[in-house]
């Protein structure tokens, strides 16, 4: 019989938190990518929730590589570590910027996909090779610095380095989405703006987490 997943560190509550942090958590719940959830369980050690939230400003939300190359990036990682509390989230800089939900669809076989651009599909094998520590030659790194600079790389490997880390141990939590400061829904993606339609698509037989 398959052990039903549980929380395995608890949430930090808001009213113990000061001020700068609860100002941090009240961001997550309006804005999410991160959402309240692995914050507030990151602050249990308030130098790791500090270190988290200052990487991950200047990595994925600012910085000289396009937001959206960084979220797909992030959402593969998702994808291939099967993050489902990460997966299940969208930038909503990216949707603005124009990322379409479909162009998620296709992130494990980015490379046959029409969905994706030169550029995406060159970005997408970066973080592929370094989530599967996959042996590079000159014409990968080729590849990567025909569309972008030394710059882009170094900041786009330390954004994915960072997140594959994160989202390698966020699944390992037992969290989920509308655990803390439920009613918002910001970042979550089609399907899973309640926890009642988060749990009807993880029903659905076509779910992207679902074994095989």
């Amino acid at each position: 019989m398959e052990e039903t997943a549980r929380q395995r560190i608890g949430y930090v509550p808001l009213e113990a938190m000061d001020e700068r942090m609860q100002e941090e958590i009240h961001r997550c719940a309006k804005e999410g990518t991160p959402r309240p959830e692995s914050s507030a369980v990151r602050a249990n050690a308030p130098n790791a929730f500090w270190a988290f939230a200052d990487s991950w400003k200047a990595l994925f939300h600012t910085g000289v590589c396009d937001h959206s190359i960084k979220e797909l990036c992030r959402v593969y990682i998702s994808r291939t570590v099967k993050c489902e509390f990460c997966g299940n989230q969208r930038s909503i800089k990216a949707t603005t910027a124009g990322l379409l939900e479909q162009q998620y669809d296709e992130l494990l076989n980015f490379e046959s996909s029409a969905k994706y651009d030169a550029r995406q599909k060159a970005a997408l094998a970066y973080a592929e090779a370094i989530a599967w520590r996959l042996d590079t030659d000159d014409a990968f790194w080729k590849r990567l610095h025909d569309h972008f600079s030394e710059a882009e790389l170094v900041e786009l490997g330390c954004f994915v380095a960072l997140t594959f880390g994160q989202q390698s141990w966020i699944r390992l939590l037992g969290i989920d989405h509308h655990q803390y400061m439920a009613g918002t829904d910001a970042s979550m993606a089609p399907g899973f703006e309640t926890a009642e339609s988060a749990a009807k698509t993880k029903a659905s037989p076509d779910y992207w987490a679902n074994p095989g």
